[in-house]
This record gives structure tokens, C-alpha cells and sequence, in this order.
């Protein structure tokens, strides 16, 4: 720390100590100011001025109350000068301690306000702060200090805090002046009408500021269009994916008039490409796999051949099973307008398909994603498919080379495996699925390599070639270069959003550096009428997620004048289905190390379930993080036989404040796998155990004994 930080911080200890030490605290009471104002206004004034700025420059909590009591003292117009320039001065002080001395602690303390700050100063500047001083949505303290660590000029910072707060100072000043009007604290004396409005006002201020605000930014937006008077449909949403038709079905269950357009097929990737065609595989391949294994179960003499065609044929139909609970008649059955044809937003109120323009009052773009496809030199030369077309693939390749080591990479890797295919699995990090934990990704990977899949990690690939009609990738391997030879290759290195053909340069709809649209809490874009959910709008890309987010997305959308509700990512799971399967809830290890949130390990192995061991399944681990020293849940990671099933049980305790002594006291059925969800929960009960309680029962029972 440099001298002069350690100076001003040395300054800062010293007023507190003076403060305190000197007991000049006894000062700050109404008597002692009233006092002193009958005989020097000007000397009062000033002292409150410098009490006022050094408690908002210090961050101390009481600057509300300071506000009402100068109103009392000093009037109206006089306490709203003072108090004005005393809090613009303070929080610009307050933001200039935090750029130069106290980064580090309000990046620890407050680090969850930083980035959503420093995008809306970015993106909005003056006026994003203005936003944030009319209504307090992050406390005063808060901005100041956090704004010191964005690169907001001084000058700026100081006018819009000064002119954001006045109408907000202007409230609590004049309640603080009827206060000061009061001759009887009685119910007689308090229940005059001008104090009861005046703290219906300081109540209804910042509803009112942020109606203000909302008004300012649609007339801002809206201001280039004119907006129809009348419209087709309540509810217009774009994509049949899940999350578009979850909001089309909540908004005909409420009888709304809703249009559901779709350019390709009902039920979105979920259906057609995804969810659905890869578990189908996955269990066609875990089939094999355990006729495989027949000898560990007593069976002899089983073999089974794969018909490569047939098991491909086979995931067809399950679409086609599938497919009535996604389809147009039957959402046309529940009220639903279903339109085939390619969506293109002319306006914030209409979508045109072919050559039908759709007016409504409200839009939602559920248009998903789609498999990102790299810029990979050689890639157009060789035979390649994505998770979207691997489904065409009808002659079982000698030699699969995925690209991926994500849930879809690691899924379709091992499935293909299991049904006799050679994969080389490829993947840039140091070890696949790198959103979890390393223990996580060494289990997955040991039975990855068991199963016989080639598995190449700190792996790069540089380009494609063909030679001597072989297909061949070019790739970096710890510092060296290597060839690999593949018939087929399937690219599962992510997803991205489909956005190209909205018409989004009509609207200037805003999107994150990862191509998905921008949206608030409430799945809003930067049009309050246009919302957006699903793969689109991200940050989650699961089936779940969207339905999750399509429900307020579609609440909202339909009954946001009345009531809007902020999207909850509180309790977010997923599971990837490979062997052992993967799921988890809430936080692991990695991220709470970079989230600096303290945490206990609680650890059961499956291997030691009776259940696991009768169905040979005894594989695998259950990994709990709790609040040190308490049951609260902060996460749970399973690893093992139906683990996005097992997970089901800490989804719901998490979301209803369930701790692991509720778990531990719930009856589970023997013998079944949900036990371990209560062995995990006796771990960390035994490793809690009151030892002192404990050692002085001991002594009762040898006493008792005796």
C-alpha cells in the first residue's frame, strides 16, 4: 500500500477516534442544534454542512435520518440547500476513498454490484447513474462506493448524483419539516394530515421515480416508431422451442390471444436434435453396454450385434412419439394461432412471415440456438456433422473424432463408443467438462478411457487435411504437432444464438459478447414490450431453463402493468447424461473459490450404497457444500447410477431453505438410491457431532450404570 493511501487511511481512523474518543457524539441532538441556531444560524448551518459530508464521505448508515432531522432544523428550502450539496459532496468524496484506497475491500464486499454497474455506466453512462440516484435500487452507500472502482469521471459523477438526488432529498426533507411541526408526539400530534401525506410521499417516491424512469426510457426507445392502435394478438412469440411454447401455452390458459410462428419444426432442438434423439441413443448404447457386462451379473453366453441403421431408425421414432405433445394441433386445440414461416421484427409492435405482418401488443423471441460451427481451416473438406445433423448419419463409422469436451460432446462421445464406434475425443482444456470439478472430470474421465474411447485433452485443433483419401486433423498436443485419422467428425464445441434473421438492425435489439440477446430481470429487452428467453437470451442453454425463464417472460409480458417478477436463477440444476451420469445444483468448488464464498465439503461414496452394490452400480460420489459450521446448502454435486434424478431432492431443499438436518430426518426408502442423499446428510451430521454434549452423556451413562 502506498504512503499516501496508508496517510489518508491513518486521517480517516483519526476523525473517527476524535469523534468518539472526544465524545463530541453528545452534540448530534436536535436540542443542542436548536440551541445553537437561535444564536448563530450561519455557525449551525455550517457544522451540520461538515457533519453531513463527513458522514456520507465515512459511508455511515445514518444519512436518511441526518435528512429528515435537517429538515426539522433548518425548513424546507434552507435544509434542502444544505443537504443537497452535503450528500453530492460526501458520495463524491466516499467514490474517490474507494478508487484510491479501498478497491480491494469493495471488490471483495461488493463485487456482485460491479460488473452490472460497470455495464449500465458503459452502455448508458450519466444517465444509467441518474437511473440508479432516482431510484434506489442499490443503496446510496453502495453506488458510491462501487462507483469508484468504474472509470466514471469525477465531474460527471458529481452533478448527476447531485441533480438524481434532489428530488428524492427534496421527500425527505419536507417530511422531516412536518416532523418538526409536531408540538405532542401523541397519536393526536402525529396524525396530522400534512405528516400523513408527507410520508405517504416519502413511501410512494421511489414507485413513482421508477414509473418516471420507465416512462423517460419507452419514449426514448419507442420514439422512431409509431405504434399501432389496435392489435392482432396479445402475445406474439417467436420459436417453437421450449421456451417458446411454454409461453404460448400460460398465455392461452389466461385467454389471451396469442400467435406462436415457427420456421422449422414444433418442439425446437429439445425435440428434433437435441434432448430427446440423444437420450434415446444413450439408452440404445447403455443397452449394449449391459449385455456387455452380462457376466458380472451371472449371465452367460449373451451377445448382442448393433444394427447401427436400426438403432439410428429407433431415435427417429422416439421423436415421432414425442412429437403430439409439441405439435401444431395440439396447440391449436389450446387456443394458440400456430404460423409456419420465418419471423422478422419490422417494429417493436410487428412481425412480419412471408408476406403477412402480424400486429401485438407484446413480443417474445424464443428462437434457441443452434451448434456453433469454428473457423477451422480444411473443415469444409472433410465429412462433418453437428449435433443438429448427426441424426442423418445412417452407416456406423470405423472412426468418430468428436470436437468437444462439453455435456453434448461427452454424451454423444460415450454413446457412440458403446455402440462400436472408435471416438477420439478431443478438447482444448486440460480435462472435459471443465464447468465442474476436477474430481468430477477425473471420475468421468477414468470411464471414459475404461470404455475405450481415445481421449485427447490439452488438445488444439489447427486444421483439416485429406490425404490419400483419408481424412486427417491437424492438432497441437503439449507442444507438439500430431495427426489424427477420422472418417467422420462431429463439432460439439458450443452453441450460439439464432438471431440472424429477426431483423434485429430494424429494432438495434442489444446482444451480450456471446451473440444472446441483452435482457433485464424482468426478460426484457431494451423495448419493455419485447422479451426474450431460452438459448436466445441465455446464460443457461437447458431445456428446464427455458420453460424457467418463459414463465416470466410470458407473466410478464401479459400482467407487467399491474405486477413484474425478477427472473430466479437462485437454484439453477442440470445434469449431463453420461455414465456415471453428472448432475448438480447450486455451487461447487470452483466457484465458490471465485465467488470468495467460504465452504464445507461433506463427501459419501456410492461405492459403499447397498442399493448401488445390488444393481452393480457402485460407483461414484455425492459432494455437498454447506455454510461453514451450518447445514445450509450451498451446493451438491452427485456423480453416479441416475444422478439427475438423486439431485431432485437438494433442488428442492435448496429452494425452500432446507438444510441437511431435514434431509437427515426424512424417511427414505430401503433399499434405494435416494439414500444417499441422508448418508451425504449423516456425514456432515457426524462431522458436527457436539462433543462436549457428547463426553458429558458418556459420564450420565457410566454414572447411571454404576
Amino acid at each position: 500500500m502506498r504512503i499516501s493511501k496508508l496517510l489518508l487511511l491513518a486521517v480517516i481512523l483519526a476523525a473517527l477516534g476524535a469523534f468518539y474518543g472526544l465524545g463530541l457524539s453528545q452534540y448530534l441532538t436536535f436540542e443542542f442544534f436548536s440551541g445553537l441556531k437561535q444564536d448563530n444560524p450561519g455557525l449551525t448551518a455550517t457544522i451540520f454542512f461538515l457533519i453531513y459530508v463527513t458522514v456520507t464521505a465515512l459511508s455511515l448508515p445514518i444519512a436518511s435520518v441526518m435528512t429528515l432531522f435537517g429538515g426539522a432544523l433548518f425548513g424546507f428550502a434552507e435544509g434542502l440547500l444544505i443537504i443537497s450539496f452535503a450528500s453530492t459532496i460526501g458520495a463524491t468524496l466516499a467514490m474517490l476513498v474507494s478508487r484510491t484506497l479501498l478497491q480491494d475491500w469493495v471488490q471483495s464486499r461488493f463485487g456482485n454490484y460491479l460488473k452490472t454497474i460497470n455495464s449500465g455506466v458503459e452502455k448508458d453512462g450519466a444517465f444509467y447513474l441518474f437511473s440508479l440516484r432516482l431510484i434506489p435500487a442499490v443503496p446510496f452507500m453502495v453506488i458510491n462506493l462501487v462507483m469508484g472502482l468504474t472509470r466514471i469521471r469525477i465531474w460527471t459523477y458529481y452533478w448527476v448524483s447531485q441533480l438524481g438526488m434532489l428530488a428524492g432529498t427534496a421527500v425527505y426533507v419536507n417530511a422531516g419539516v412536518k416532523l418538526g411541526q409536531v408540538e405532542e408526539f401523541s397519536v393526536k400530534g402525529i396524525a396530522t394530515p400534512e405528516l400523513i401525506l408527507s410520508f405517504v410521499l416519502l413511501a410512494a417516491f421511489p414507485w413513482v421515480a421508477k414509473g418516471l424512469m420507465a416512462f423517460i426510457n419507452s419514449r426514448k426507445v419507442y420514439k422512431p416508431f409509431n405504434k399501432p392502435t389496435t392489435f392482432d394478438t396479445n402475445l406474439a412469440v417467436i420459436g417453437a422451442g421450449s421456451g417458446g411454447l411454454v409461453s404460448a401455452y400460460i398465455a392461452a390458459a389466461v385467454k389471451a390471444k396469442v400467435t406462436l410462428i415457427e420456421k422449422h419444426k414444433m418442439g425446437g432442438d429439445c425435440l428434433n436434435t437435441g434432448c430427446v434423439p440423444s437420450k434415446a441413443l444413450i439408452r440404445s448404447s447403455r443397452i449394449h453396454h449391459y449385455v456387455e457386462r452380462a457376466e458380472e451379473f451371472g449371465l452367460k453366453n449373451a451377445k448382442v450385434e448393433v444394427d447401427f441403421p436400426a438403432v439410428m431408425e429407433r431415435v427417429q421414432n422416439v421423436i415421432k412419439q414425442v412429437e403430439p405433445h409439441d405439435s401444431v394441433e395440439r396447440y391449436t386445440g389450446l387456443g394458440v394461432e400456430c404460423v409456419q414461416g420465418t419471423a422478422t421484427l419490422v417494429s417493436p409492435w410487428e412481425v412480419k412471415t412471408g408476406d403477412k405482418t402480424i400486429t401485438a401488443k407484446n413480443i417474445i423471441i424464443a428462437s434457441g440456438g443452434q451448434p456453433f460451427v469454428p473457423n477451422i481451416p480444411g473443415l469444409d473438406q472433410v465429412d462433418y456433422y453437428t449435433s443438429d445433423t448427426i441424426w442423418n448419419l445412417r452407416e456406423k463409422p470405423e472412426r468418430m473424432l468428436v470436437l468437444g469436451g462439453g455435456p453434448i460432446g461427452s454424451e454423444l462421445s460415450q454413446a457412440f463408443q458403446r455402440l462400436g464406434v472408435q471416438v477420439i475425443q478431443v478438447d482444448q482444456s486440460e480435462r472435459i467438462l471443465p464447468r465442474e470439478d476436477a474430481d468430477v472430470a477425473e471420475a468421468v474421465m477414468a470411464q471414459f478411457r475404461k470404455d475405450g474411447i481415445d481421449l485427447r485433452t490439452s488438445c488444439k485443433a489447427v486444421a483439416f487435411h485429406k490425404e490419400d483419401g483419408r481424412q486427417w486433423l491437424d492438432a497441437e498436443q503439449n507442444g507438439e504437432t500430431i495427426q489424427i485419422a477420422f472418417d467422420v467428425v462431429l463439432l460439439a464445441v458450443g452453441r450460439k444464438a439464432n438471431t440472424s434473421t429477426l431483423g434485429m438492425e430494424n429494432l438495434g435489439l442489444e446482444t451480450n459478447p456471446n451473440g444472446t440477446l441483452t435482457v433485464n430481470e424482468y426478460m426484457q429487452t431494451r423495448y419493455p414490450n419485447i422479451y426474450a428467453c431460452g438459448d436466445v437470451a441465455g446464460p443457461y442453454q437447458f431445456t428446464h431453463a427455458a420453460a424457467h425463464q418463459a414463465w416470466y417472460a410470458a407473466v410478464n409480458a401479459l400482467f407487467g402493468r399491474f405486477k413484474k417478477f425478477k427472473v430466479d436463477y437462485s437454484v439453477m440444476p442440470w445434469a449431463t447424461f453420461i455414465d456415471p451420469e453428472v448432475a448438480r445444483v447450486g455451487l461447487n468448488e470452483i466457484e465458490a473459490k471465485e465467488q470468495g464464498i467460504a465452504y464445507e465439503v461433506t463427501r459419501f461414496g456410492i461405492d459403499d450404497l447397498d442399493r448401488a452394490l445390488a444393481d452393480g452400480e457402485a460407483k461414484g460420489f455425492i459432494k455437498v457444500l454447506t455454510v461453514p459450521g451450518k447445514d445450509k446448502i450451498l451446493g451438491c454435486t452427485i456423480v453416479g447410477y441416475h444422478a439427475g434424478e438423486l439431485i431432485t431432492e437438494y433442488i428442492t431443499a435448496m429452494k425452500h431453505g432446507l438444510g441437511l438436518n431435514k434431509i437427515l430426518g426424512t424417511i427414505h426408502i430401503y433399499p434405494t438410491l435416494s439414500e444417499t442423499n441422508k448418508y451425504a446428510a449423516g456425514e456432515w451430521k457426524k462431522a458436527h457431532a457436539p462433543e462436549k454434549v457428547l463426553n458429558l452423556l458418556e459420564k450420565f451413562h457410566r454414572w447411571s450404570r454404576s
